[in-house]
């Protein structure tokens, strides 16, 4: 509208969705999901896997058929289904053939070590372990150690692979709820930032109305097509953009795993318009676009995405100049289903806030040293303090931890997620880091996120991670890069890029924050969603 402010009008479009009405206009199971899509529009294409298509009503037959299979496997409402996959045709028809039997998905990425799928499965219990070890080799390396037993196609081309079963033929099967917003839907086990993994309970109306909400707020239609390379074992792949794609009608594009060619091309020759992944990403294409002298071409791209961590002004600027459009940001967690806030399609911010919360929860910036809930106490907009969540989003709890669950939720539902940042008379939230992860350096506060942004901005830094070190009566600042092309490609030339990388921190950080040490490692540590592990890079110093 001519003359009109965007921030304004964005408002206003915010405040007209009716949460309400979208919240009553749910299905009562995720697994309702493909059958309204075949009733509604049957020969469109839900699912492209390489050469393989999936249309609407193939779908809903494949849930049908899995869903009997695991019921012959004596799968029941309130089991486990453990789905041990990457990316995959396969993965996402157990995923709602569990959920059409009432059981839980309990999503695993492939690609964890056999200590922590086997930890992960200890705890949970399932009733059953699939492993769709056509679309991924690590799946069949963990059915083959496992010793799971060869599984007969679900339907047409569409293989599982191999599953398995616990020898306890007595597993606790948890109770059933009638109500969606009670009957949990998947179990997504979560490191956090300790390594210390937790099993997230979210509920079918959590992940619906993050679907709903997320799709809405993206003008997802049936003429999309979404690259999902973020992994569907994680709660953004899951909630966002698979359920909140196929909700809105739209085609997901899967990929297994992140590789930069990959996307290029399918961004150049699928038709592909949304594009959504967590910082590493962007950065790891960008340099493999300079690195190889690529061309870009993305035609059909309309919205691109960051999450998952926090987002840098350098990076930004790349990427929007290196793709054409807006790079979108937005911030949540696994226990949030995950999305709290996102900056708007039609109001996109120069900055690199996360944008407004979204329609539906409430949010608040709690002072340090808060009672529970109630009696917490509020800090100004502007100030800085732990961000606390409610609203249909909050998880269920974490499963068999009460005592977890409490601390971290309290006794009027309000979610406290551990971050810092603070708020913007414009509503507008900005994440500074974990407090756990606060470093307080000579009786000064540091925020990690500060100082990798600098870092970030070097054109020799693909990217960065900064933690603390205890010394004697203090802390210090360490910081791991991960370098870009020709300077990670010989010693000499890595050598001058830390002299010079020290030499960029003192001209543009206090000297309290300027890193004592920045060490440079061919790959930082990282999850599969490209989330750096933070722990892991504590153990090593």
């Amino acid at each position: 509208m001519s003359g009109s402010n965007p921030s304004v009008e964005a408002d206003r479009r915010l405040a007209a969705l009716d949460v309400d009405a979208l919240l009553a206009a749910l299905p009562s199971r995720i697994a309702d999901i493909p059958a309204r899509l075949a009733a509604h529009d049957p020969q469109h294409v839900a699912l492209i896997e390489d050469a393989r298509s999936l249309s609407n009503a193939q779908l809903a037959q494949a849930v049908d058929a899995a869903a009997t299979r695991l019921r012959d496997w004596g799968v029941r409402g309130g089991d486990r289904v453990m789905i041990v996959a990457e990316n995959s045709v396969a993965q996402i028809v157990l995923l709602f053939a569990a959920a059409k039997l009432d059981a839980w998905a309990l999503v695993s990425n492939a690609r964890l070590s056999a200590a922590e799928l086997d930890a992960i499965r200890a705890h949970a219990q399932p009733r059953v372990v699939a492993f769709t070890t056509e679309a991924s080799p690590d799946a069949a390396q963990h059915a083959a150690r496992l010793g799971a037993h060869p599984a007969p196609n679900l339907a047409e081309d569409i293989d599982i692979g191999a599953w398995s079963s616990l020898p306890d033929e007595t597993v606790a099967v948890e109770p059933v709820e009638a109500d969606g917003a009670r009957q949990c839907a998947a179990l997504i086990y979560t490191t956090g930032t300790t390594g210390a993994p937790k099993g997230v309970m979210l509920s079918h109306r959590n992940l619906l109305f993050i679907a709903a909400v997320s799709s809405t707020l993206r003008q997802v239609s049936s003429n999309d097509v979404v690259y999902a390379v973020l992994p569907i074992s994680h709660v953004y792949g899951l909630a966002s953009v698979c359920l909140g794609s196929l909700y809105a009608g739209a085609t997901l594009r899967l990929a297994p795993r992140f590789a930069p060619e990959a996307v290029r091309r399918a961004l150049a020759d699928e038709r592909v318009s949304i594009f959504q992944g967590v910082p590493a990403m962007h950065a790891k294409l960008l340099d493999h676009l300079h690195t190889k002298a690529l061309a870009w071409s993305a035609p059909h791209l309309r919205f691109a995405y960051s999450g998952g961590s926090p987002l840098d002004a350098a990076l930004k600027a790349r990427v929007e100049q290196a793709y054409g459009v807006v790079l979108h940001n937005g911030y949540g967690m696994t226990e949030s289903s995950p999305t709290i806030a996102q900056t708007m399609l039609d109001a996109p911010r120069a900055d690199c806030s996360v944008g407004q919360a979204i329609p539906g929860i409430e949010v608040r910036f709690v002072a340090p040293g808060y009672g529970d809930g109630i009696d917490a106490a509020d800090v100004p907009d502007g100030e800085v303090g732990e961000l606390w969540v409610r609203g249909p989003n909050v998880m269920l709890g974490y499963y068999r931890n009460p005592a977890q669950t409490h601390a971290t939720v309290t006794a009027d539902g309000w979610l406290k997620t551990g971050d810092l940042g603070r708020r913007d008379a414009d509503g507008a939230l900005h994440i500074v880091g974990r407090s756990k992860e606060l470093i307080i350096r000579s009786g000064f506060n540091v925020y990690p996120a500060e100082v990798e942004q600098v870092l970030n901005a070097h054109p020799d830094v693909v990217q960065s991670a900064v933690i603390g070190r205890e010394v004697e009566g203090n802390e210090e600042v360490i910081a791991f890069v991960e370098l870009a092309g020709a300077a990670r490609d010989s010693t000499k030339a890595s050598e001058a890029s830390i002299d010079a990388l020290h030499a960029w921190c003192r001209e543009r950080l206090a000297p309290y924050k300027q890193p004592a040490q920045i060490r440079a490692l061919a790959a930082l540590p990282a999850a599969s969603t490209g989330k750096i592990l933070k722990h892991q890079l504590r153990a090593m110093i």
